[in-house]
């Protein structure tokens, strides 16, 4: 059964096409209109009837008729017949940033290029330059672009990759007696190149086949399978392991090997500590493993830091401080509703908040330039802030709970905070964010950033960088500057906790922490059960050493009500 996800990328790739292929403007607008709106519908798109399809606003009949085809077939006519007549290399052309339907028909149909090589090739000779339209300044943005796709070719987000995973395992198990996930997975790395797992056996090594994996012969070995699952373009590799030896090998392969280099004051490697560690049966992996630091001469450390990257230096300022944890959150901070461009009304999305434990939501749609998510302009405000007043009361009956007034404010191209001052300080807090005007170098985004934080309504520095995983590098800062900034100015840093973003990236996080800058966990919800995307943001903090007294939103109702207070005054 198709998705809601499925049935709009279905119909926004199908607009694409129609306007690469020249078709009727009307045919175009109707796909594009569908597609917006159906983006934004919380219901299950398939469980509907022709008659309450047609009621969604810009879904007309004929629309309704595309959308229960998707649904009974699985796939749309027409996107069919455009596909044919598409090279898929044209298709891909869409992941560049900066090139739309337009410019891609003027690369496809004037210079002849239909795939990414070419387009590459053409870049790099300055073929492009010399088109029309475009000039050396997109030149470059394509080829930036181009390098960034390939160094993430082969790579999936953690959340897919964790999900895919979980299939491969259930999948394993009908093969070996004990199979666990190992590797980046279980590192719980923000994107993810290999999917490992470890496969036990007790006399021989195993020779495994399976429907739906595909060996390749040349990187396998008798004691490692690798291949693919199904069409997945994902590396797997299947490491066999005695079963006396599984919490030993799970330890290593577990780790990044820069981790494992790591030497104690004796000169030993934490390698050699693993492997040679005696641990008994009926011990716990954790268990095992705190054996094996203890060894090594030094206290336990998460799976999710061995990163070789600054985890022992860590562990010896930071050994009686707790890591941050999904129970050590309060509140639930940056959040959008169907004010801008959310899915769930504010009322929706304040109970669901209070179902979940939590102490407090703050709320923060778009602001008023944000015109492409429904930003609120100034009358809007008002009357959230009237309908946030009511719920207030409501809500707080049986046990303390309430709606901070937020707002996500775009930092403007100047470095300017969207509303007039006055306006500004009607919010109990404001998370500053750039959304537009993208295409910065390192000093033009880092001046940017650090006007936005200087301004004193300024309280949350929203997805520093702009990145989408996979997708979009995000522009250059200079992090020690922003993050100095923020020091200087008490302006908290958000880690959005998207899986699309992970921005803060947590290799910063200690560099924030020295300069005593607090971290928020916040989810960008856009709909309630956005509010899960949590649990990636605590794996990306505790990863780069978050702890708790330093989450913003780990500070209780009554502490995040002081500290706005004091930061208005």
């Amino acid at each position: 059964m198709m998705s809601n996800s499925d049935i709009v990328d279905t119909i926004e790739l199908t607009a694409k096409l129609l306007e690469l292929h020249n078709e009727d403007e009307f045919r175009i607008k109707t796909y594009t209109n569908a597609a917006y709106n159906l983006d934004k519908y919380v219901g299950e798109l398939s469980q509907l009837d022709f008659t309450q399809l047609t009621q969604i606003q810009g879904v007309g009949k004929m629309m309704a008729g595309k959308i229960l085809e998707m649904v009974s077939t699985g796939q749309l006519r027409d996107l069919q017949d455009l596909l044919t007549k598409t090279p898929e290399g044209v298709i891909e052309m869409f992941k560049i940033k900066g090139l739309g339907a337009k410019k891609i028909k003027v690369l496809w149909n004037e210079l002849g290029i239909d795939n990414l090589n070419e387009l590459q090739i053409a870049c790099e000779n300055g073929s492009i330059s010399k088109v029309k339209g475009f000039g050396g300044k997109t030149q470059e943005s394509i080829l930036e672009s181009l390098k960034f796709i390939q160094s993430q070719a082969g790579k999936l987000r953690m959340d897919k990759a964790a999900i895919l995973a979980e299939i491969i395992l259930e999948e394993l198990k009908k093969s070996f007696n004990k199979v666990e996930i190992s590797g980046q997975i279980r590192r719980k790395s923000e994107t993810v190149d290999t999917l490992t797992f470890l496969a036990t056996y007790t006399d021989s090594l195993p020779d495994f086949t399976a429907e739906g994996f595909i060996k390749d012969e040349k990187t396998s070995s008798p004691f490692v399978w690798r291949g693919k699952f199904l069409e997945n373009k994902i590396n797997v590799e299947i490491r066999y392991v005695a079963e006396n030896e599984l919490l030993n090998k799970q330890f290593v392969y577990t780790a990044n090997e820069n981790h494992l280099k790591h030497r104690n004051e004796s000169g030993v490697s934490l390698l050699s500590v693993g492997l040679s560690t005696s641990l008994t049966d009926g011990l716990t992996q954790e268990s095992a493993e705190t054996a094996i630091y203890e060894k090594f001469g030094v206290p336990y450390i998460i799976p999710e830091m061995r990163e070789g990257v600054n985890e022992f230096d860590w562990i010896k300022k930071n050994k009686n401080e707790d890591l941050v944890t999904w129970d050590s959150l309060k509140g639930i901070l940056h959040n959008h509703s169907t004010y801008s461009d959310g899915q769930h009304s504010l009322e929706q999305m304040a109970t669901y908040c209070k179902e979940l434990g939590f102490e407090y939501l703050g709320i923060a749609d778009h602001s008023q330039s944000a015109t492409y998510a429904s930003g609120l302009l100034i009358t809007k405000v008002q009357q959230q802030h009237a309908e946030i007043e009511q719920l207030n009361k409501k809500l707080s009956v049986d046990r303390p709970f309430k709606i901070l007034k937020g707002i996500e404010s775009d930092i403007l191209g100047d470095g300017l905070l969207d509303y007039p001052d006055e306006v500004l300080a009607s919010f109990d807090y404001i998370v500053a964010s750039v959304h537009s005007n993208l295409t910065m170098n390192q000093a033009r985004a880092t001046e940017r950033l650090v006007r936005a934080i200087e301004n004193p309504y300024t309280t949350i520095l929203g997805h520093p960088t702009g990145r989408l995983l996979l997708s979009r590098q995000g522009y250059p800062i200079d992090y020690k500057e922003v993050i100095d900034c923020c020091a200087a100015n008490g302006v908290v840093i958000e880690i959005n906790a998207s899986p699309y973003r992970l921005d803060l990236d947590w290799r910063w996080i200690e560099y924030a922490l020295d300069r005593n800058v607090m971290l928020s966990i916040n989810p960008d919800a856009h709909e309630m059960q956005g509010y899960h995307d949590m649990h990636y943001g605590v794996a990306a903090a505790r990863k780069g050493g978050l702890t708790k007294n330093m989450t913003f939103n780990a500070l209780s109702l009554v502490e995040i009500e002081e500290y706005l207070g004091r930061r208005k005054k």
